[in-house]
């Protein structure tokens, strides 16, 4: 009986041994072995090899494997052929010092690695220590940033070849899987992404199906940084709008501007209309259609990205909407148009970087102070019994500036975290940031912020700033989430892309990423405000100014 039951015990092993791998599991652990090898080997860091065409020789190979003795053969001849490679012994990183986000456990996937290559790929992930990586190189000047090299954009390939839209997904994959420092907060599992997208590159049929597979990929980091834009999404998304901008408010969206004035008075599109139905289909519905394309840290800045002409996506050149105008309701056919058939010029905001509001009150518009400004606007807000600051905008560089007006000494307001240099999918605590410094004379009166989902990156940066002063209230609604330094990031087909960089918190740890900046007072605009051309938000800072209420 017991050599019945061994006899059975071997019998399954070869069976299972023996059972194949999908042809999408081994394109998966090809992308997967390419990536750890090309930040972690260290014959490939130096780039002895082209490692593009040596991903492009291996797809063929890969496929045409049984089982994962096969698979593990390909691997294991692969690297061997690399050449002599020093392994040195691995100290293990401080828990207090690293943030360990990288997810290996692919590595010992027994349905696709035999122990020989687990073994071998794991001496290569924990034992190779490189000074320096041909392909990802971290500066230090002011803040530690990290630059990605050496990747070539292909750029007369506007439609790759299937291996090279592989490439595309490989390369974007392993760059979030090891230098995103928020990989641990996506809603998605990184590891499973790979291979739910391998169908979306191989099957993409043409440039505009190529570019957004790479959108709805840059979408699943949920990083408002993170986006595509150019002629071949705009296609995707009908390539033509009416000319009219709007907020999206309680699941409608409400006219608030025009890009041609004249072209929206030919359909008779005023200020203020209610538009609650586009072709027969709600804005929520619309927006849910579009979803896994608008990616964004948090759902307000999705809605804002909402807000840029997609409710109106699809082809033709109308589109039949429901609306309201002074409480009656009808519909209409609309016309919509390129954007260069607008013939819209981007309006830059000139107004005055302050001025004193009633009741003594000081205004400062974050967007358009300068740093050469600082002084002389400080100087003149110095006795007032409140000063706004506006940043629904992008300010310039100010804020270190304007905190020496508002802190009576240097005061901490945000850290980092890095990549580590010799651990890809690592990262480690950076120091502390201060503004302000030893002021007797600083700003006794109130300090107000105002932000919204259009407040982002450096924008949220300044916000942390000026949240350190010592009578200060914020105002208004949850900002982008995707603060810190940016990651450009080239794809084939010259497709440019970026990340958030750093890991951005409050000294006490706190988080920014996805939950950006939180209101002390939540305010948004209303529909029945946008009619009635008031700043809602702005009404509500003067409104504390005066009663401090």
């Amino acid at each position: 009986m017991r050599r019945l039951t061994t006899l059975l015990l071997l019998l399954l092993a070869i069976h299972a041994s023996a059972q194949s791998i999908s042809d999408n599991d081994k394109l998966a652990s090809l992308g997967k072995v390419w990536g750890l090898l090309k930040y972690y080997h260290p014959v490939v860091a130096k780039a002895k090899l082209d490692w593009d065409k040596e991903l492009m020789n291996h797809i063929d190979p890969v496929l045409a494997t049984h089982n994962k003795q096969e698979l593990s053969r390909v691997y294991l001849d692969w690297i061997a052929g690399l050449g002599k490679a020093k392994y040195h012994t691995s100290s293990a990183p401080q828990s207090d010092r690293y943030s360990n986000y990288l997810d290996t456990s692919w590595i010992s996937d027994h349905s696709l690695f035999t122990d020989s290559l687990s073994a071998l790929l794991s001496t290569i992930q924990h034992n190779s220590k490189l000074k320096r990586n041909h392909y990802a190189h971290r500066m230090l000047f002011g803040f530690a940033v990290m630059r990605l090299k050496h990747e070539d954009p292909y750029e007369d390939s506007l439609y790759p070849s299937a291996g090279m839209r592989l490439l595309a997904l490989y390369r974007y994959w392993n760059i979030i899987n090891y230098f995103y420092p928020y990989k641990n907060i996506i809603d998605a599992k990184w590891n499973d992404v790979l291979g739910e997208m391998i169908p979306v590159f191989r099957d993409a049929k043409d440039t505009i199906a190529y570019n957004i597979a790479i959108r709805e990929l840059t979408a699943k980091i949920d990083d408002s940084h993170a986006a595509l834009y150019n002629k071949y999404t705009s296609q995707f998304f009908g390539g033509k709008t009416p000319p009219i901008m709007y907020d999206i408010i309680d699941d409608k969206a409400i006219v608030t501007a025009f890009y041609n004035d004249t072209l929206a008075a030919l359909d008779d599109i005023r200020y203020g209309d209610i538009i609650s139905e586009v072709n027969g289909q709600t804005i929520p519905q619309i927006m849910a259609k579009y979803r896994r394309y608008n990616g964004a840290s948090n759902e307000p800045t999705r809605i804002l990205r909402s807000s840029h002409g997609l409710i109106f996506a699809g082809g033709g050149d109308v589109c039949n909407i429901a609306y309201e105008r002074n409480g009656v309701a009808a519909t209409k056919t609309i016309h919509k148009y390129t954007i260069q058939a607008l013939h819209y010029t981007h309006q830059k905001d000139s107004s005055a970087p302050s001025k004193i509001l009633e009741s003594d009150i000081g205004y400062v518009n974050m967007g358009t102070l300068t740093k050469k400004q600082v002084k002389s606007v400080m100087r003149d807000m110095i006795n007032t019994n409140a000063i706004i600051f506006d940043v629904r905008n992008y300010p310039n560089g100010t804020l270190y500036k304007v905190c020496r007006y508002l802190n009576p000494h240097a005061t901490p307001f945000v850290k980092f975290t890095i990549q580590a240099r010799n651990h890809p999918g690592m990262f480690t605590k950076f120091t502390t940031y201060k503004c302000g410094y030893k002021n007797k004379h600083y700003y006794k009166g109130k300090v107000i912020v105002l932000f919204n989902a259009s407040t982002q990156s450096h924008a949220e940066f300044t916000c942390m700033a000026l949240k350190t002063a010592p009578n200060v209230t914020c105002i208004g609604s949850q900002t982008a989430g995707a603060d810190g330094d940016v990651i450009n990031i080239v794809l084939p087909g010259n497709n440019k892309t970026w990340m958030t960089g750093l890991g951005v918190f409050y000294p006490d740890g706190t988080p920014t990423q996805r939950i950006g900046i939180v209101p002390d007072i939540k305010i948004t605009p209303t529909i029945a405000g946008i009619r009635e051309h008031r700043d809602e938000v702005l009404d509500r800072a003067i409104e504390l100014a005066k009663t401090g209420k």
